[in-house]
């Protein structure tokens, strides 16, 4: 004859604490079998409706259930304004872009706390975004950068990350490589291993991003005193000018300067 084994049950704030605690053996004295505990971790703390609220005053209980009601009514009134807003401005994320990183940032961290109470689907409605839009931003917050990209470093091995564009803008603007022309930068980026792309490319980021290389150019210092005399005929130049005349001759000119009055003292002309 098979014999039935009673049932046990514990008070709800035994699994509790086991719940909160994550300790197996917090009340060894009940003896509680480790399958239950097991099962108890893995479900969660248990959802305990008391009768605490039965003890207290009806008028109180009135005046709370007003006050929730008056803030339900509040913020159905705000979240209808907002719905009614978005469609007024026909705003469509599934159809407009939105190629700001952080404001993809917001509106998801937005649409996961609103996951809390509202099903996906209702909050991305609310939202007016589109399921594949939504989950293709989730997929780019976890590999790549949320900004406007054509392609994704993890998908296309040849697509420059946003870390290796910032070293690029740094290198081209950089006073160190002024000296250089861009093809030179592109090919010294790839002698030292720092960026792997062809210049072309590189020509392509400048003209769309609008980078400006340093243009400023070192010229040697000009003297400012040269050959002076201290009086009239110490010193003389001789300046000597060629002249081709029409008929296929050449004729020279020459003319003796004072270096201390800047007068021509005397030329002469000889064929």
């Amino acid at each position: 004859m098979q014999t039935l084994q009673s049932r046990r049950t514990y008070d709800y704030r035994v699994q509790e604490a086991i719940c909160e605690t994550g300790d197996r053996d917090l009340i060894p004295e009940l003896n509680i079998p480790r399958s239950t505990i097991r099962s108890w971790i893995h479900r969660g703390a248990p959802d305990v409706v008391t009768c605490d609220l039965l003890v207290r005053d009806r008028a109180d209980l009135l005046a709370e259930i007003l006050q929730y009601q008056q803030r339900t009514a509040l913020l159905g009134a705000i979240v209808g304004l907002l719905i009614v807003m978005l469609r007024v401005s026909k705003v469509r994320l599934d159809y407009e872009r939105l190629p700001e990183g952080e404001s993809k940032k917001v509106l998801l961290r937005a649409i996961e706390r609103a996951g809390k109470v509202l099903p996906l689907d209702a909050a991305l409605r609310i939202a007016r975004l589109s399921s594949s839009r939504y989950h293709s931003w989730c997929r780019a917050e976890a590999g790549c950068e949320l900004d406007d990209q054509s392609s994704c470093p993890r998908v296309v091995p040849t697509r420059l990350t946003p870390k290796e564009v910032d070293t690029m803008q740094e290198m081209v603007e950089s006073d160190d490589n002024r000296h250089m022309s861009l093809r030179g930068l592109a090919l010294h980026a790839q002698r030292i291993g720092k960026i792997f792309a062809s210049p072309s490319t590189w020509y392509r980021l400048v003209r769309e991003a609008g980078w400006r290389r340093p243009r400023k150019r070192l010229y040697p210092a000009k003297p400012k005193l040269g050959i002076r005399a201290n009086a009239t005929g110490e010193l003389l130049h001789l300046d000597v000018t060629i002249i081709k005349l029409l008929d296929g001759t050449r004729a020279y000119l020459h003319a003796v300067i004072d270096n201390y009055s800047r007068r021509i003292l005397s030329w002469t002309l000889e064929d």
